[in-house]
């Protein structure tokens, strides 16, 4: 009997702990591959290339790399001396159109007040003569808005909140327009976002809290699921010859589960963490730890 019940202690015993690997396996398994978490994630915010709507020498720099600047700062002003005199020359080919279209104008009220001894011929001269002096006028008046523009445009301001990064830009530099000069880091914009495998998006939901832990910064950080990417490239897909699919014709029988971008909305940082553009964050989703 004694034999029986040690030998069935050592069956149970050996079922116990079969049954407690198959669940520790099963929950291994679901957290690596099933569980909202990961690794590859990075701090990310939009940035602006800050370029000049007009060329010119730049003149002043009022800014350094890196500096914390608002949105409406000057960044710096392209020379505006050419500018200033484009305008005085725009100012005063309106007031000479201007006074060109008021003797238009006269010029058909004569000529309508001698209709006894004008001909019709003459009255519709004169109004073409006034129509024409006002389209000129029009243009000419656009022209001085266009100069007003360039001249105001000689400032460079910032768009955004943000700072300044990659600044080269010297005084005397020759900046031509659309030429990205400096980068503007948008910090309204700063966010995390986290590249998770596809098996777990299905427990992924818009508003879902967050939990974000920056690689060697002890503080974690918080936020909320703001969206998730509605697309990403298919690398066995290109265009081919009239427009068809060209898809490839090798299969790899080992396939690795895509990555799909989740942006994550953070709260209200501490104020000791400083975020920069680029760092590496573990992401857990909902409750629980992060994976390390």
């Amino acid at each position: 009997m004694n034999k029986y019940l040690a030998n069935a202690g050592r069956v149970l015993l050996t079922l116990a702990v079969v049954v407690a690997a198959a669940v520790a396996v099963h929950g291994l398994w679901d957290y690596y591959m099933y569980e909202p978490w990961t690794r590859d994630a990075h701090v990310r915010a939009d940035v602006v290339q800050v370029a000049s709507d007009v060329s010119g020498l730049a003149d002043e720099i009022l800014v350094h790399d890196n500096s914390v600047v608002q949105r409406g700062d000057v960044l710096f002003r392209v020379d505006r001396r050419r500018f200033e005199i484009a305008l005085q020359q725009a100012q005063a080919a309106a007031a000479g159109r201007l006074a060109a279209l008021e003797q238009a104008k006269r010029e058909l009220v004569r000529s309508q007040s001698l209709h006894d001894f004008a001909s019709r011929q003459q009255v519709e001269q004169a109004q073409a003569t006034q129509d024409q002096a006002e389209a000129a006028y029009q243009q000419s008046l656009a022209d001085l808005e266009l100069a007003k523009l360039n001249l105001e445009r000689s400032d460079v301001k910032a768009s955004v909140n943000g700072v300044i990064s990659n600044l080269s830009l010297q005084p005397g530099d020759y900046v031509s327009t659309g030429a990205a000069v400096m980068a503007l880091i948008n910090t309204d914009s700063l966010r995390v976002e986290g590249y998770f495998e596809e098996t777990k998006l299905s427990r992924i939901r818009i508003g879902d809290q967050a939990t974000i832990k920056l690689m060697g910064q002890p503080v974690d950080l918080h936020g909320n699921v703001e969206s998730i990417a509605a697309g990403i490239e298919d690398r066995e897909r290109s265009d081919g010859a009239g427009l068809l699919a060209n898809i490839n014709p090798t299969f790899t029988w080992v396939r690795l589960a895509q990555r799909v971008p989740v942006r994550i909305k953070l709260d209200a940082l501490p104020p000791d963490v400083r975020l920069v553009v680029g760092l590496t964050a573990t992401v857990q989703i909902g409750a629980g730890e992060s994976g390390t």
